[in-house]
């Protein structure tokens, strides 16, 4: 049976709620589109010598799933993407071999890739889901319409600024290192009612699945970066 009422999906979630669980489902349920940071998001920060951070399986069953969650609601998949500061090997792999559509790398003013995104895709900032972790992210989470905060205990001080201005909706126990994505993602597919439907599914493999699965990997991923003072698609 998929658990429905908010206030037990509340109760089993150890981050921060900035907003009721019901506003959160109501912003979801206009999301059309999940985008992420990557370095503190998907890792812990650090990076080897080649500049390079990495990504972990955990984290990225949980984005297939929260995906597939919203095919069974919506009817198709979410545009999805990353966008981050620096180019990341690793984002770029990811993103490859899980259909992102878009990854922008080397952008430190990210509201302009964000923009960038929805006037391919024809959303609103509004309509976007952000999971992000730190100050350069600042310029993006204004204006999106549901805010997830990666959690650290180093920061508080950014904590409580992004509490008090109110840019994040949610912020999770983990930190990145330590699966922050996945709390994420767990927290959004139990509000929506769906949860165990959604794993039960992909657990059977079901024909609900395998159009969801034949949608996603007919996705084109697309990289761009900065050339100039303009956003331009990069051959990888």
């Amino acid at each position: 049976m998929n658990i429905t009422d908010p206030g037990h999906i509340k109760s089993l979630f150890k981050g921060s709620f900035l907003v009721s669980p019901e506003t959160l489902l109501a912003k979801l349920q206009q999301v059309k589109a999940f985008v992420f940071d990557w370095d503190g998001v998907f890792n812990s920060g650090f990076k080897d010598a080649g500049g390079s951070s990495p990504f972990n399986e955990i984290d990225s069953m949980g984005i297939n799933m929260m995906r597939f969650n919203h095919f069974i609601r919506k009817g198709e998949n979410p545009v999805t993407a990353i966008i981050s500061g620096e180019r990341n090997a690793a984002a770029l792999s990811l993103a490859g071999r899980e259909h992102f559509h878009r990854v922008y790398s080397g952008i430190k003013n990210k509201k302009e890739a964000l923009l960038d995104l929805c006037d391919a895709y024809k959303f609103s900032p509004a309509e976007t889901a952000f999971f992000f972790d730190d100050v350069l992210d600042l310029s993006m989470a204004p204006v999106c319409g549901l805010r997830i905060l990666v959690g650290r205990d180093t920061n508080p001080m950014f904590h409580n600024l992004v509490s008090t201005h109110e840019l994040a909706d949610y912020i999770t126990a983990n930190d990145g290192g330590h699966h922050a994505i996945r709390e994420g993602v767990e927290l959004l597919m139990g509000l929506t009612g769906r949860y165990n439907n959604t794993i039960m599914q992909r657990v059977a493999w079901s024909e609900h699945y395998q159009q969801y699965i034949i949608d996603r990997n007919a996705i084109k991923t697309q990289y761009f970066a900065l050339q100039g003072a303009a956003i331009t698609e990069q051959i990888t």
